[in-house]
């Protein structure tokens, strides 16, 4: 069958509202932009492919971001992984630079074009103007790429800023591409939930790059799926199940929140991972963000006073609903748009068996 998100499938991941297209950039103004890089076969020769890999990039705005910032926070949930910009982001409280995620050995390189695609917009940066921090984020894709090879240059780092919409890609795309979760090919996925006029009519969005997790471990809306579906026998090369991995969540949101606030909701993503069955093991590296696009400060406000309404905190309870939500159905959405990939060395990811799994869902009737 085709791929279907988690919804079509029939299963309704917790009680809240979905945006018109259940993804991050139904946050007003976020992109979200991928690219995608996929050639060659057989074994593997280290610098040259095969190559399952790319970069996923996400902009709270449209506009400058260094020029003007947006309010943010990041959580660690474990900490072995290789992320940049996370100790200024979290120190300040502020996000200056889109956020991207990649495959492990690709941070620096990655890095390295942020500079030169901020310094190209902001002539002023590390000269008269304080040194940009861009964020990078990581999971390893080596048992699908050639890792070594370090594929994602600075072409596709500005093609995948510049080339951000708000349109929803999801499965083997982007920073995706080789990533493999709960036994099972993954990739990048998406949800939103958009609350009630009563509750503010705040919009949250999620994306996330799952790479976690052992098969029997999986659930899905409360579902047992890992256990049910019985293993797979198609494949001899097929990656091994492994409660070690990483996965990256970031949220976004259009409520009016400081950075202490959004590290709050940055917590409660834990439990949407939770619910998906991680139980964040030794060597993952969990990583969340979340950042505001209401809350801004440009850059030259910086000189005097600057205040912004935000939420009173007994309202915050809502959004970390909400934030729960969005990262368990966007976990999901990538194993359920994700399609099997034969990567380096033949080694296979076979995709989720999406028939069996609304069969499993029919039977427990499809309540989260």
């Amino acid at each position: 069958m085709s791929r279907e998100r988690v919804r079509e499938l029939g299963l309704v991941i917790g009680s809240g509202s979905p945006g018109l297209q259940n993804a991050i950039s139904d946050v007003p103004g976020v992109k979200v932009g991928h690219t995608t890089l996929s050639e060659g076969e057989g074994k593997l020769v280290p610098g040259k492919g095969p190559v399952r890999t790319g970069v996923t990039a996400i902009l709270p705005h449209g506009g400058n971001l260094y020029a003007e910032p947006v309010a943010a926070a990041a959580h660690v949930i474990n900490g072995f992984g290789k992320a940049l910009g996370l100790v200024q982001l979290e120190e300040l409280g502020v996000l200056e630079a889109p956020i991207l995620i990649t495959g492990t050995l690709n941070v620096g390189l990655v890095w390295d074009a942020a500079v030169q695609f901020l310094i190209s917009q902001n002539p002023a940066a590390a000269i008269s103007s304080p040194t940009p921090n861009p964020v990078v984020m990581e999971c390893h894709d080596g048992f699908l790429n050639d890792a070594q090879g370090r594929h994602v240059r600075e072409k596709y780092v500005f093609s995948a800023i510049k080339d951000a919409s708000s349109g929803v890609f999801e499965g083997c795309v982007g920073a995706g591409t080789g990533m493999t979760a709960y036994g099972y090919k993954s990739g990048v996925g998406t949800a939103s939930r958009v609350l009630s006029e009563k509750r503010g009519g705040y919009t949250v969005g999620c994306l996330a790059v799952p790479n976690c997790g052992r098969r029997g471990d999986l659930i899905m809306g409360g579902i047992p799926i890992g256990s049910l579906l019985e293993e797979s026998k198609t494949a001899t090369r097929e990656k091994p199940s492994s409660e070690d991995g990483s996965i990256i969540v970031v949220l976004g949101t259009d409520a009016p929140l400081s950075s202490r606030q959004l590290g709050r909701i940055a917590r409660r993503a834990v439990v949407g991972i939770g619910r998906t069955g991680s139980v964040v093991s030794h060597s993952s590296g969990d990583f969340v963000i979340v950042f505001s696009t209401i809350t801004q400060e440009p850059r030259k406000a910086q000189e005097r006073s600057f205040q912004r309404e935000q939420l009173h905190d007994h309202l915050l309870t809502p959004l970390f609903g909400a934030a729960v939500e969005v990262t368990e159905e966007a976990i999901l959405n990538a194993l359920c748009m994700a399609t099997s990939m034969t990567g380096r060395d033949d080694n296979f990811a076979l995709e989720l068996p999406l028939e069996r799994v609304k069969q499993v869902i029919e039977v427990w009737g499809g309540k989260s």
